[in-house]
């Protein structure tokens, strides 16, 4: 699944893979951005840990979880 996170006063956006479902990240930005938490955190599929603060969020894009096709398409 491809993440796209942009961030205010950025002209450039943080984008990576992750194994987690659409759900499980999209409740995790609800959770940061309702107050509960100061930053929201998500890993990508590497294993590597991404830590933004909520105040700098301006969007969070969640990609579908579609496989991709290989070939060609007759």
């Amino acid at each position: 699944m491809d993440i796209r996170i942009g961030m205010i006063n950025s002209g450039r956006e943080l984008t990576f893979s992750s194994d987690e479902t659409a759900d499980a990240i999209a409740k995790k930005v609800d959770n940061a951005l309702s107050g509960d938490g100061a930053s929201l955190s998500l890993t990508d599929s590497k294993g590597a840990t991404y830590i933004v603060p909520t105040a700098a969020l301006a969007y969070v894009e969640i990609g579908t979880e579609e496989a991709r096709r290989v070939g060609f398409v007759a």
